[in-house]
Formats: structure tokens, sequence, C-alpha cells
């Protein structure tokens, strides 16, 4: 069985209510489980959460809610691993056999479901224990600068100073999406980014919204592409009061 897992805890303190707040038409949480549904990948959707009001809004758009995530689970400082693992710990306490897991976090309005069915083929075809999607840095990270208190600047790598950009080897981020591994991955391997293969993805459709300038600049992307048919063309009209 292949489960997709969202975990959407409720006490996000830089923007209150972050995966449940309106973004183009619809709860935050609505884009992941949406895609998740769309990719036709998944025998089950679930949303880990502490939090009741997020669980309703889950399920009103076709996501199931099991358990109840506990509440060290979901304090600021939690990594994601734990979360996962106990997810399909209770899953497989339900008798579900759960053999590959991809979280897929809330906060992903540009996510794709084809990105989805990629990752996985990409994590079946390697010897990786996880695989996600990542973007290419705009600039070389090898002639990236540093700032000291009186405003001088130094590279952090003197060496690649005089380089040629295009002749250094590009370097790539964590795309902050989903994650796919096996259930047995998640149960025994924390470290998702030593032990990953990449999908290499467009960085346009990229944001990582963890405070209010960011949400602003998704909305902009948002209307930015949805301007255009080639990206999406039935997309709700945006709700200006979130």
């Amino acid at each position: 069985m292949k489960i997709a897992v969202i975990p959407a805890r409720g006490g996000s303190k830089r923007i209150p209510r972050k995966n449940i707040k309106p973004f183009a038409g619809k709860p935050m949480i609505a884009h992941a489980i949406g895609a998740a549904k769309a990719s036709g990948l998944f025998e089950r959707v679930i949303v880990t959460t502490d939090d009741e009001e997020i669980s309703e809004i889950a399920r009103d758009y076709g996501a199931e809610t099991p358990f109840v995530r506990p509440g060290e689970l979901a304090d600021d400082h939690t990594p994601t691993v734990p979360v996962i693992a106990h997810a399909i710990r209770s899953c497989l306490g339900l008798g579900w056999n759960v053999e590959h897991v991809c979280c897929i976090y809330p906060g992903v309005p540009f996510i794709q479901a084809s990105d989805l069915a990629v990752a996985f083929e990409l994590l079946q075809r390697s010897e990786a224990d996880y695989s996600f999607p990542i973007a290419e840095f705009p600039a070389a990270i090898q002639r990236a600068l540093k700032r000291s208190a009186d405003g001088r600047m130094q590279p952090f790598q003197p060496e690649c100073e005089l380089i040629r950009t295009q002749d250094l080897e590009p370097g790539y981020y964590d795309a902050g999406q989903f994650y796919w591994g096996s259930a047995q991955a998640w149960l025994t391997n924390n470290r998702i980014h030593r032990s990953g293969v990449g999908l290499v993805i467009p960085a346009w459709r990229v944001v990582d919204i963890d405070t209010p300038d960011d949400w602003d600049r998704a909305q902009l992307m948002w209307r930015a592409l949805c301007s255009s048919d080639a990206y999406c063309k039935s997309a709700p009209a945006q709700d200006e009061s979130s």
C-alpha cells in the first residue's frame, strides 16, 4: 500500500492558522490533498494533526484523519521524520500494509501531481531511501559572500573568487514540497538529504511560506502563473481577504 501523509499541526506562529488559511479560494492544506488525490498513486491520503479544525477541513477535502498526533510531536522543534514514523506506526496498528509513504507538506500551493509520480519512479529506480524535489540555486554557491559588522565583504570560498560561474558545479536546494520513502526508511533512517535522490524542478514553482512576506510573494506568484492558461486553466479566484 502507498499512502500520503500530510503533517499539519495547529500551532503555526508566524502565520497563524497557516495550514487552513484561505489561499486561491480554498484552505491551504486543500492544495496538498488535491495533488495527492489527483496523482492516483495513493490508496489513502492521511492528515496527521493535533488540531480538530484542521481535521474537519481535511476530511471535507477528501483526506482521512484516523488518529490524533500527540502533543509532543506537534511543537516548533519536532523534525519531520518522527512525525511520519508515528503516522506509519499508527497505520500499521490499524492493520494497514504500508509499503511506501510520501510526506507532503501542507503549505505547497504549487505542487504538481505529476512530480509526485515522477519522484516515485525515481525512488524505485534508485537504491536511495528517499526521493524529493530540488531546485537549482540562482547563483553559484561557491561565490557566496559574507558581510562583516563594518560592511566589508569576503568570499566564503576565496579559492573560487576568480573562477567563472559557468565553470563551477551547480548547487541545489530542497524544494520543501514532499518526500517519498519506504515505510522502513521512515522508521529507521532520519537522514533524508544524505540518503535521497533529487528530482530537479523549476525554481519558479518553488516557494517556502514561513512569514507574511512569503505568503504575499506566493499570492503574487499564483496570480502571475494563473494569468496564463499554461499553468492552471481552472484555478479559482484568489481570496483577497486572506
